[in-house]
C-alpha cells in the first residue's frame, strides 16, 4: 500500500505540466499561421487596390509616358497606404488593339501590379533573404471609361 501512495505523490501535477507544454507547442504554430494569413491578406488587398488605381491613373493621363509614371506612383502610394511601403513593386501596362498608343481609339488598357510580402517571424536562411509570398493583381480598363477617346 505504501508503494502505491509513493507513486501517486510522485506523479502529482505532471498532467498540468504536460498540458501547458502541449498547449504551447500547438498554440505558437497556430499563432504564426494566423499572422501569416493576415499579412498575405493585407498584401493581397493592397495589390488589388494598387492595380485598380494604377489603371485609372493611366487612363486619365494625357499620353502614354505620363500614364506610366502616374501608374507607378499611384501603385506605390496605394501600397504605402496599406503599410507596405518597403515591398517591391512591378507595374506592367499593356494595351490592345493599339499596343504602341494606348490612348488612341478604343484601346483597352491592362495594368498588372506584382509585389511580395515577407512572412512574419521567419529569418534570413542561408543568405537567400527572408521568405516571401508573391502577389499580383490585374485590372483591365477600356480607355473610354474615364475619358472620351480622341480621334486619331
Amino acid at each position: 500500500m505504501n508503494s502505491r501512495r509513493r507513486r501517486a505523490t510522485a506523479e502529482r501535477g505532471s498532467g498540468m505540466v504536460e498540458m501547458v507544454w502541449l498547449g504551447l507547442l500547438l498554440l505558437v504554430p497556430l499563432l504564426w499561421v494566423v499572422l501569416a494569413v493576415f499579412e498575405v491578406q493585407r498584401g493581397s488587398f493592397g495589390v488589388s487596390g494598387a492595380a485598380r488605381a494604377a489603371a485609372r491613373a493611366y487612363a486619365l493621363a494625357p499620353d502614354d509616358a505620363v500614364g506610366e509614371e502616374r501608374a507607378r506612383a499611384v501603385a506605390r502610394q496605394v501600397l504605402a497606404d496599406q503599410g507596405l511601403a518597403q515591398v517591391p513593386v512591378d507595374v506592367t501596362v499593356t494595351c490592345s488593339p493599339y499596343p504602341r498608343s494606348c490612348h488612341a481609339g478604343t484601346s483597352v488598357i491592362t495594368v498588372r501590379v506584382a509585389s511580395a510580402v515577407d512572412l512574419p517571424w521567419l529569418p534570413d536562411l542561408f543568405g537567400l533573404g527572408r521568405p516571401r509570398f508573391a502577389l499580383d493583381a490585374e485590372e483591365t480598363v477600356p480607355i473610354g471609361r474615364y475619358q472620351e477617346a480622341r480621334p486619331r
